[in-house]
């Protein structure tokens, strides 16, 4: 499922400046990120239903429409030399996290996800 943005809003994205693009992906964040506190809160008061239906969509909120703007705006951040450090450390942290992770299941993994049995 992807969300889709309209042309002339992503190209408005597209031209604006490092700190406004911050902005734009900054003010989803800032709505969506208490509103899954709200959503806890809702549900420890009894109402655990209307909780989980606002947890479920402040998760897909985030998760779509933040990752899509972050695709627009991360050229414009990676020009900002503090963002662009932070971004290269998250990185190489994810890629030996994840190289970690394949060695240590390489080739059980194999085995599962392919349907192999092993004699």
């Amino acid at each position: 499922m992807s969300i889709r943005i309209p042309c002339a809003v992503r190209r408005a994205i597209e031209r604006l400046p490092p700190y406004p693009a911050l902005l734009v992906l900054a003010v989803p964040l800032a709505i969506v990120e208490p509103l899954k506190l709200t959503a806890l809160v809702v549900a420890g008061g009894g109402h655990f239903v209307i909780g989980t239906v606002v947890m479920i969509c402040a998760y897909a909120v985030s998760l779509f429409i933040t990752r899509r703007l972050f695709v627009i705006v991360r050229p414009k951040l990676m020009r900002l030399p503090w963002f662009a450090a932070l971004w290269r450390r998250f990185v190489a942290l994810r890629s030996r996290v994840l190289a970690r992770l394949r060695g240590q299941r390489g080739d059980r993994r194999k085995g599962l996800w392919l349907w192999q049995d092993r004699r």
